[in-house]
């Protein structure tokens, strides 16, 4: 039973490590956007103007959906390898 509360520690130490490192790499991005719902595009199609271009929506989405993706893969990197140097986050230094 000890074991499975280690792992189940262990994970959640990994994935607040996780959290913190992701939420450092989003407070340096300058211009990173928000994805736009499109409800008026999607909703009342008749009043459809270019302002609310669905494909342009989209697209912008896909971009938007590809930085926090390439985010998170950063995030899992730079965990990987503190977890591979045992970096110690309680006191800053290397153990």
């Amino acid at each position: 039973m000890d074991q499975k509360n280690n792992a189940s520690e262990d994970s959640s130490i990994r994935r607040n490590r996780l959290h913190e490192i992701l939420i450092a790499l989003i407070k340096q991005q300058k211009d990173l956007e928000l994805m736009e719902g499109g409800d008026q595009v999607f909703n009342n199609p008749l009043n459809y103007s270019e302002k609310f271009d669905s494909s342009k929506i989209i697209e912008k989405n896909q971009r938007i959906i590809k930085k926090y993706q390439s985010l998170v893969r950063s995030a899992i990197a730079l965990d990987a390898l503190l977890e591979s140097e045992q970096y110690d986050f309680s006191d800053g230094k290397f153990s």
